[in-house]
């Protein structure tokens, strides 16, 4: 708190409505004592900002519930059932007149969130960032129970929480002061999260333009880069032919294997080791060898190629880059054992490609209602290939360039982190003062006397004696 100028309260203090949700009926119940509603719901919550609630759904509830529970603007809503082990409730959305606007129907919310209407000497988008504050910093946590997969808020024990509170005109300034920095801050994160994209896109171009020579046009000399086999959009000098043509074989692990799974063993790579384009296990599987020699060929080795055959991951290809000591594939997942494995890395350029394998491929496995790939498919697969220092030339530019957009995300991912603190960092210098220090300097008699705190507080208990007043006379 801030020395003679703010004071402290609880938020129970600063609210004169507070009523339970109500869900109703399915908007075809048919009862003239009903009316349809829009139903804002704890989903609604998650793209608040973008979507305003328009996503609200059409319900029939009592006129005699709509009376006390039609949202007005200025109303607060709090989740107070839902979450789960990485999502506490106790999230807050605002109720402006755009929402209300924008909504077919009068507005309530379901009985998972709870309606706080504030006195009207309370700026409630001042309280909705407090309270957003609150539930950032994870200090709600202590106010919620249930299990893991229901979390329900202490709403009586919550309403006693200490809210800081300044002069009105102060709560109006930091809420418009937290509108627009809070809106740079999204921005920027909006701007942040459409880098993966472009680095994947960025990606994409390297393979395409690897496999068809473009990346190495000026590399070559300029009598071997005029003339384009037309077919491979390649070099013409580059060699045509299929993955069958420069392979020793093309196999799959063999469908009897799953009675073999344990514990322990010889690690078995599955699709799922290869999801990301690279062989990365991170859940490893084991067998325990049958006694016959069944499964001799699938046996990993260095420099192999290994592509997902069938389920959701079909054509993901990884390179084995590392030596395994043993290590067998799954019926899953084909491996391509080269008769030359100084031609590995070039292929798995040609498989990643969007122009290249990866088209081909795909084809082949969703074609004609195909739910995955045979290893012929593999085989049939066309390429040019050119020289070894070309592919040497290739590889290593590729390599360089990926290298470069791996260190563009890792400081991409780097800042989204900074920038996701800076909400909550944001919103405690607010409520500690700081964000204001300048404005209370220059508007002392918007904080003093009867715009002082202490006076707020004053009149909101006022406000609440009339309505408790009128509620008795009503009872």
């Amino acid at each position: 708190m801030i020395q003679n100028e703010w004071t402290n309260c609880s938020l129970d203090d600063l609210l004169i409505h507070v009523i339970g949700g109500d869900w109703g009926q399915d908007n075809d119940f048919s009862d003239d004592e009903y009316e349809t509603v829009s139903c804002i719901r704890g989903s609604e919550f998650r793209n608040w900002r973008k979507v305003q609630g328009a996503t609200a759904v059409p319900r029939k509830i009592k006129k005699s519930s709509l009376e006390t529970r039609n949202l007005r603007p200025g109303d607060v809503l709090i989740e107070i059932s839902g979450g789960g082990p990485d999502q506490p409730v106790g999230r807050t959305v605002l109720i402006t007149e755009q929402v209300l606007k924008q909504l077919p129907y009068p507005a309530v919310c379901t009985n998972f969130l709870r309606l706080a209407r504030p006195a009207k000497h309370i700026s409630s988008s001042y309280l909705n960032y407090f309270l957003t504050k609150f539930h950032l910093s994870g200090e709600v946590i202590k106010y919620q129970g249930g299990s893991n997969n229901l979390r329900n808020l202490k709403f009586k024990e919550f309403s006693t929480i200490t809210v800081p509170c300044p002069s009105f005109a102060e709560q109006k300034e930091i809420a418009d002061r937290l509108d627009k920095l809070l809106a740079q801050v999204e921005a920027t994160q909006a701007r942040l999260a459409r880098i993966p994209d472009i680095i994947k896109q960025f990606r994409q171009s390297v393979l395409a333009a690897a496999v068809s020579g473009k990346l190495t046009k000026e590399w070559r000399t300029p009598c071997q880069t005029q003339s384009i086999n037309e077919e491979l959009t390649a070099p013409s000098i580059w060699k045509k032919c299929s993955i069958g043509e420069i392979v020793n074989y093309v196999t799959s692990g063999s469908r009897g294997w799953a009675k073999y799974y344990s514990t322990e063993g010889e690690l078995f790579i599955r699709s799922q080791d290869i999801s990301s384009d690279r062989l990365i296990i991170e859940d490893a599987a084991f067998v325990i060898l049958p006694t016959k020699a069944e499964g001799t060929r699938t046996k990993v080795k260095h420099f192999d190629l290994l592509i997902t055959i069938t389920g959701a991951n079909v054509t993901k290809c990884a390179l084995v880059d590392i030596d395994l000591d043993n290590a067998y594939v799954s019926q899953h997942v084909a491996l391509i054992r080269l008769s030359d494995i100084s031609n590995a890395k070039f292929l798995d350029l040609v498989l990643k490609a969007p122009n290249a394998g990866r088209k081909q491929l795909t084809t082949m496995a969703y074609g004609g209602g195909k739910p995955g790939l045979n290893l012929q498919n593999i085989k049939d697969v066309t390429f040019a290939l050119p020289s070894k220092d070309e592919q040497t030339e290739i590889v290593r530019r590729v390599e360089q360039l990926f290298a470069y957009a791996d260190s563009i995300e890792q400081q991409a991912k780097a800042a989204r982190e900074r920038v996701d603190n800076l909400t909550q960092a944001i919103l405690a210098k607010a409520f500690r003062g700081e964000l204001t220090a300048d404005w209370r300097a220059a508007n002392p008699d918007l904080i003093s006397g009867d715009n002082s705190a202490a006076a707020l507080l004053a009149r909101i208990q006022a406000e609440r004696q009339v309505k408790a007043k009128r509620s008795r006379r009503g009872a």
